[in-house]
């Protein structure tokens, strides 16, 4: 499990320190806070000591520099300045750095050398599954301009179903989707199907958040989300339906319950409620808000136990802002 990240001299943060739950992370915050590129920092590091590759390679694949250099993640300022990223899991620090002239190598300490790393999945904004046919292929043998964690979702939804007996509660997990989606996700060549008493139907046919809920099932029944795996969504409320952001709240604390740690980033009002109104006292829930210091314009974090504590919270303000305008109007005066 991840416990803490600091950060200083990246990309939108000049310096950060975070404590991290074990169980789930949401983070809120205005655009421009850097809420994706938490995500994509420790996604990052954890895929690159899993895949055995080097971390500078997996940072510029995931964040796209321009001629994929690092030291275009450096905070941007005149002369010459350095990035430092620090990660603690299980009590062991992993810290890299590198200049804001560095193309692609990065110095770092070898924190987690010998350890076992955990799966982690990155699931972005856009789903991926309708268009997977040929995707990874031509990604393989042509230079496209794809964040690699578009790819990376696709080799984890091609993994083959797990072997031997299923747990109850992943079975339970993965019968309360079917539920919802009325069927199971089949895979035929490099293209999915909803399969249900009417047939097989291409995902190209599926409402987008459909696929979304598809492709969790996946990743349940693969076994690439199982205990200790780290999974990262970055705004599971993109064309989803409100009416079913209550059950992906209750899949994604099943998902906790089972000893995976999950990162959100969301704008979302009903999913904050959902995960305030739903988690029970034994669960681990961070709600981390990014905010702009009014002071020296910096990025910072407060990170509460409870959603009544958020602070601040962009996303009830504006809820609010909005009932205000509708009581002004009610009572006849400008709702602007």
């Amino acid at each position: 499990m991840i416990e803490r990240v600091e950060l200083t001299n990246f990309t939108a943060f000049k310096k950060l320190d975070m404590r991290i739950s074990p169980g789930v992370n949401v983070l809120i915050g205005p655009n421009g806070t850097g809420k994706t590129h938490l995500l994509k920092i420790l996604y990052s590091v954890l895929a690159a000591h899993k895949e055995d590759k080097r971390v500078s390679d997996k940072i510029a694949a995931v964040f796209l520099p321009k001629d994929k250099r690092i030291g275009r993640l450096v905070t941007r300022t005149r002369g010459s300045s350095a990035a430092k990223v620090k990660i603690y899991r299980n009590d062991k620090l992993l810290s890299l750095s590198f200049s804001n002239h560095t193309k692609d190598t990065v110095r770092w300490n070898k924190g987690w050398k010998g350890e076992s790393i955990a799966k982690s999945v990155y699931i972005p904004v856009k789903e991926m599954l309708a268009n997977a046919p040929g995707f990874l292929s031509l990604y393989k043998a042509h230079d496209i301009h794809f964040e690699e964690v578009y790819a990376d979702i696709l080799y984890n939804a091609y993994v083959p179903p797990l072997r031997g007996p299923m747990g109850r509660k992943r079975k339970r997990l993965l019968e309360m989707i079917q539920k919802v989606i009325e069927g199971k996700i089949i895979q035929k060549d490099e293209q999915f199907f909803l399969k249900n008493r009417e047939g097989e139907l291409e995902f190209t046919l599926l409402a987008e958040g459909m696929r979304k809920l598809g492709l969790l099932w996946l990743l349940i029944q693969n076994g690439t989300l199982l205990d200790g795996s780290v999974l990262f969504w970055d705004q599971p409320e993109a064309n989803l339906n409100p009416k079913l952001f209550g059950i992906l709240i209750s899949i994604l604390l099943e998902l906790h319950r089972l000893d995976i740690q999950v990162f959100l980033a969301t704008h979302d009002y009903v999913i904050l409620k959902e995960l305030d109104l739903r988690k029970k006292e034994t669960d681990d829930v961070a709600f981390h808000s990014l905010y702009h210091d009014t002071e020296t314009g910096n990025i910072q974090c407060h990170s509460a136990n409870r959603y009544l504590d958020i602070h601040p919270n962009a996303i009830a303000e504006a809820f609010a802002g909005l009932y205000d305008r509708e009581v002004k109007r009610s009572l006849g005066g400008p709702a602007q």
